[in-house]
């Protein structure tokens, strides 16, 4: 591709397949996690269940923004290495990781600054505040672990290399059980082999769950930052090389994170007015929401995988000047992210009692767990559409579009909408306003799509530099 040689149609699939796989692994390895998380808090019974859902909304933000600062960087790593500027990439690789980790101590103190109250505004019951209180500051801790994650792992990425950010995405997963296991619940013994074996156990409860998870993070991303400046063959640290600063680079990092940005605000300040919709109808409803949003997630994760990758082959693409190849892979992605999430969404309609089972022994949330997600299910196509057509859009440096579609979807559609149906049809109304939600998303992403990249990229009109 940054030859200029021509790429057959199954060509162009195997490389959306190559980079997708690695990087659909690794998210699928995310959402396990997960389900680990959720499975063990479950075991602890419905309220710290609730406790953990009612603050799942916020760390969604938080991990967001996180993932925002983190774009601005790897895209412009993207084009330059789709240019051959190995160097400049380089330089671009130092000033990320520099500002990413200043950006997540500055949310790291924000996040502990709120964790305290956060609870009552969220609407909470007052019998869940200081558990959700206690998960959320371990969590707001961990945020520039978090930040640095994401932002080395979306390096890699972005200069071709999805296999190892997905083996350490995995490693962290297998990470995760065994501090979890030590750290949520209290000492014991296990019978194997017709022994009796005993094992320490912290007893930490739901604050566990959030240790052990931090405690993942950090061993990851410290293999994952070795990895990226010391064995990434592109992106390696070289002794000669010295950092240099360079406002243009800064200012491009802006211009494309500050959009995406927004848009996560945007789209989790709806999550946590969801949340407030979802909050008063009670507890078995709050943590039906909450396991039934971890069981779906498995499902759209295939299309985030996709979505990376698309913004890679974007990215190279226009640092290539291959505006033949941006128009043409732009739309086998998405369309692409859209089958794959058919099938995901079918599977889904399926095995939803069995997706919720594993997350709780509740007969009551698994039944109002089952059925919601029954009607999700129906809208993962489309909702695959604006995932996969956002990392389109993202390796294009578009970003200001995106977040405005996001809002208006959100916010004109899905929070009003819910609003209304919960008051007639509890969490039935407030899932079945999400479903119609994301379809009109879906849809408005594919017109853009259609519309106005297709016809830039035929001009010829984003650069490099852009």
């Amino acid at each position: 591709m940054r030859g200029g040689e021509e790429l057959s149609f199954f060509q162009q699939i195997e490389l959306i397949v190559q980079l997708s796989i690695p990087t659909i692994l690794a998210q699928i390895s995310v959402i396990i996690m997960q389900y680990i998380d959720a499975s063990m808090v479950g075991r602890l019974g419905e309220e710290n269940s609730a406790a953990v859902g009612l603050v799942s909304s916020t760390t969604w933000l938080f991990g967001g923004l996180c993932m925002a600062a983190s774009t601005g960087f790897t895209v412009q790593i993207a084009k330059r290495t789709g240019a051959n500027d190995e160097k400049g990439a380089r330089n671009i690789v130092k000033l990320g990781l520099g500002f990413t980790v200043l950006f997540g101590v500055f949310l790291a103190a924000v996040g502990a600054f709120l964790s305290g109250e956060l609870p009552a505004l969220l609407g909470g019951d007052e019998k869940i505040h200081r558990g959700a209180s206690l998960y959320f500051l371990v969590f707001a801790l961990s945020l520039p672990v978090v930040s640095m994650n994401y932002a080395a792992s979306g390096m890699l990425q972005c200069s071709g290399n999805m296999k190892i950010p997905g083996i350490l995405e995995t490693v962290m997963c297998f990470l995760d059980v065994i501090f979890n296991a030590i750290l949520i619940f209290p000492s014991g013994t296990f019978h194997a082999f017709g022994f009796d074996i005993p094992y320490w156990g912290a007893n930490f409860g739901i604050t566990g769950a959030a240790l052990g998870t931090a405690l993942a993070e950090f061993v990851t991303v410290f293999i994952m930052l070795f990895y990226l400046l010391f064995r990434s063959k592109a992106l390696r640290l070289r002794k000669a090389e010295k950092f240099v600063f360079n406002k243009s680079e800064l200012k491009g990092a802006f211009k494309i994170a500050v959009p995406v940005g927004i848009e996560q605000i945007i789209t989790c300040g709806a999550y946590i007015a969801f949340t407030k919709i979802v909050s008063p109808l009670g507890t078995t409803e709050i943590a039906a929401n909450s396991f039934s949003i971890t069981a779906e997630s498995i499902c759209y994760m295939p299309g985030y995988g996709i979505g990376a990758a698309a913004t890679t082959i974007i990215g190279q693409c226009i640092g290539a000047k291959r505006y033949d190849l941006t128009k043409r892979l732009g739309r086998l992605t998405t369309y692409s992210g859209m089958a794959v999430m058919f099938l995901s969404g079918f599977l889904m309609y399926i095995f939803a009692p069995q997706m919720i089972m594993i997350l709780t022994e509740d007969p009551d949330i698994r039944a109002l767990g089952t059925a919601v997600l029954r009607i999700e299910a129906f809208a993962e196509p489309l909702y695959g559409a604006s995932i996969v057509a956002s990392g389109v859009f993202r390796g294009a440096g578009d970003t200001v579009v995106p977040s405005t579609l996001n809002f208006v979807s959100m916010w004109a559609v899905r929070i009003p909408l819910a609003s209304l149906l919960s008051k007639s049809y509890g969490l039935y109304g407030v899932w079945t306003a999400m479903c119609i939600e994301l379809c009109v998303r879906g849809l408005l992403f594919l017109l853009l799509l259609g519309v106005r990249f297709a016809k830039r990229a035929d001009k010829g009109m984003y650069t490099s530099s852009e």
